[in-house]
């Protein structure tokens, strides 16, 4: 007879023996079941960041525009006239593994709550997400799904979706993953903070009812390896309710814009667990909670089901007993569901009851102040493959390959799933480089979402950076000075040396290139454990960033007939890890050439300050130099006759600085004194680039839709 071996609970909570001790230690006892759940996903990696903290320290958070840094739901920058904007962005890879459609759908809906939280309307979206190849079936029906859920939610609450990216590599075909980044505007005189305060306060939860949908999600799926057999896990995929997160955007900006709530939290890993506790140790204060007033959709839920429940569109507020009333019309006239849950205490614990009885007392620092473990330091260095001989010149064969290749191809099939007009901000739409949202008075707010991943691989201090840059590129070329950041870092399992080793090094090239442009990292997300039976995605850290054009009148547009154009920055000298060398030569290999950051940052403001004087301004990103000028005819309508040659480093090189610039030949001269490397590489005008028809590019860059297309 086969004996069965049962392990603690706390091992398959996702705790090790010794964080159990550590957790009697804190609390001198041994803790009970629903202390150990609690503890279980406040120190799981998702919601606890044991194994990152110390690294993200490392960020520059300070800087003349930050209102609010990272330890809030969202950094808040000020943007001038009174106004302020709050972003982030994070991840929910693991739930849109196992289903994309909610785990997308619900990734819009919780970053949207973020923003919320923070006292301001939201008014973007953006998202970066990456699969396998597209050839496989599998792989399609996550892209499809994934993007269809993200539509849906952002297209149903009324907020648009204007930029992003996506990114096809077999390094993801067991870990998608799916990063929302969301932009919210409010006065700058009112930054709500999520902390509880004021003993005696009122804990309100109002929103959706609680359900079991997502029960463990924080910790089961956020906060390990998945493996083969995570179908099993659908049950902990939350489920996403569109319109009730549109009834609760507006019930809580109603709430905030009249001084009703002292503070705001909203609801997602770890639900009412780490809500409530985050809130108490921001504040310093305790609070009392009684599960058993929790409206709830589904009967017979158990105190600790209802503690740990990921159910979404749920908020949090703290208010004071005189304004108690005025939420509870506030929240009828919404129709949402309204509970006074417990109040504030001045005794720093975070106490849970249920039928009269307590069923859990923990110090609310305990809970929020996780183990931290140093990664990085043991690390096996990978060692760069030899460089090998590539062929010097290109065809335009390798410009037709590479337009029409999966990472890209026009992704028209993406964003026009999307509303990006929805509350008429939208002057930039998105098709080329960062989107351009216009503020009160005719400035305008520039927004993109880039994330290195490909690069990441073969140096992931080089790979940080170029995240960085390019996100800071893209804001530029629409003309936006970037003034603030965030982030996602997406890994595979930190405990594992080499991988600790990708995080650390890509933190580093992020801080570095960011002390370089003079932008802080005001808010962020990490997410790791993206492994499947072993296998790691690429390291892949995405950035977002946010700049300001003081008149949206002179976003550069298209070029057009006899304009000049050129190169503007010094341009790659090798094709180590680029596209042409992945699509072209069928190779991922290779060494990164060591970036000038100081230069980096001189092009960043060239590109700024020229563009209300160009006509066009277009980063060089995947497929160098001559993808990008393919790309600028066909947002333009117009072709160009290019002196460029064939030279493959110059065409298809990647990885250095480096933006097409069209201008009047007037402006020409304004723009070879801009301080940075340039060169005059053609002039506008005709129906063709690379010998080749725009017609016949038009049709090969649109190759993702069809395959789309042929699929469904």
């Amino acid at each position: 007879m086969t004996s069965v071996i049962h392990q603690p609970l706390h091992r398959t909570l996702g705790l090790t023996d010794d964080e159990f001790a550590q957790i009697e230690n804190r609390l001198d006892r041994a803790p009970n079941d629903f202390e150990l759940a609690v503890f279980s996903l406040l120190w799981s990696e998702h919601c606890g960041y044991k194994h990152s903290a110390r690294l993200l320290s490392r960020f520059p958070t300070a800087g003349e525009h930050v209102l609010q840094g990272p330890g809030e739901n969202a950094g808040v920058v000020s943007v001038g006239g009174g106004l302020a904007v709050a972003f982030k962005v994070e991840s929910h890879n693991h739930p849109s593994a196992v289903e994309p459609f909610q785990g997308a759908a619900t990734g819009v809906g919780g970053i949207l709550r973020d923003i919320v939280a923070m006292g301001a309307r939201p008014i973007a979206l953006l998202d970066s997400i990456r699969f396998g190849d597209l050839g496989e079936p599998h792989q399609r029906w996550l892209f499809e799904n994934a993007v269809a859920g993200i539509g849906h939610y952002g297209n149903c609450v009324g907020v648009p979706n204007v930029g992003g990216e996506c990114v096809f590599d077999p390094a993801y075909r067991h870990n998608c993953l799916v990063n929302a980044m969301c932009v919210g505007l409010l006065p700058a005189d009112r930054v709500t903070r999520a902390q509880a305060s004021g003993a005696g306060n009122l804990i309100v939860l109002y929103g959706a009812t609680t359900g079991r949908d997502g029960i463990g999600g924080a910790s089961v799926l956020a906060s390990q390896e998945l493996s083969d057999e995570d179908a099993d896990k659908r049950p902990t995929v939350q489920i996403g309710d569109p319109f009730t997160g549109k009834k609760l955007i507006e019930s809580s900006l109603e709430l905030v814009e009249g001084g009703h709530v002292v503070s705001l939290q909203d609801l997602g890993a770890a639900g009412l667990a780490s809500s409530l506790s985050e809130m108490a140790a921001r504040g310093g204060a305790g609070v009392d909670v009684h599960l058993d007033r929790v409206p709830l959709r589904e009967a017979g839920m158990v105190a600790a089901e209802i503690i740990i429940s990921e159910s979404q569109e749920r908020m949090v507020a703290v208010v004071s007993p005189d304004k108690l009333a005025a939420v509870e019309a506030v929240c009828a006239k919404w129709e949402l569901a309204c509970a006074v849950l417990g109040e504030v205490t001045s005794s720093g614990l975070f106490r849970c009851f249920f039928d009269g009885e307590e069923v859990g007392s923990i110090p609310a620092s305990h809970l929020t102040e996780a183990p931290r473990y140093e990664v990085g330091r043991r690390a096996r260095f990978p060692t760069a493959a030899p460089r090998r001989d590539a062929p010097s010149e290109g065809t335009p064969a390798d410009v037709l390959r590479l337009l029409g290749s999966q990472n890209i191809a026009s992704r028209a099939w993406v964003y026009e799933q999307y509303d990006h007009l929805v509350q008429s901000r939208t002057i930039r739409r998105p098709g080329l480089d960062a989107a351009v949202l216009e503020l009160p008075g005719g400035r305008g707010l520039a927004l993109s979402l880039d994330g290195a991943g490909r690069m990441a691989r073969l140096d992931p201090c080089t790979g940080g950076s170029l995240a960085v840059l390019e996100a800071a590129r893209n804001v530029a070329c629409a003309g936006g000075r970037p003034i603030a950041m965030t982030n996602c870092l997406n890994f595979g399992n930190p405990e594992k040396d080499e991988i600790g080793w990708e995080l650390a090094e890509a933190i580093e090239g992020m801080a570095l290139a960011c002390e370089a442009l003079g932008t802080p990292i005001v808010s962020g997300n990490v997410s790791l454990y993206n492994e499947t039976d072993g296998e790691a995605i690429h390291p892949t850290p995405a950035v977002g960033c946010v700049g300001l054009l003081e008149d949206v009148e002179t976003i550069p547009g298209a070029w057009r007939a006899g304009d000049v154009v050129l190169a503007l920055g010094s341009g790659a000298t090798r094709l180590d890890g680029s596209e042409y060398e992945a699509i072209c030569l069928g190779r991922t290999d290779g060494e990164l050439e060591q970036l000038d950051l100081a230069a980096e940052a001189a092009l960043v403001a060239a590109l700024w300050q020229l563009a209300p004087r160009v006509s066009l301004l277009h980063d060089v990103a995947d497929g160098g130099l001559a993808v990008a000028l393919a790309e600028s005819a066909l947002w333009s309508g117009v072709g160009a006759e290019l002196d460029l040659g064939w030279d493959t480093v110059t065409l298809f090189g990647e990885g250095v600085g480096q933006a097409v610039v069209a201008c009047s030949p007037e402006i020409a001269d304004l723009v070879g004194n801009a301080g940075v490397p340039s060169v005059q590489i053609g002039r506008v005008g005709g129906d063709s680039l690379f010998e080749l028809e725009l017609e016949e590019l038009a049709s090969t860059y649109g190759g993702l839709a069809r395959m789309m297309e042929a699929a469904i």
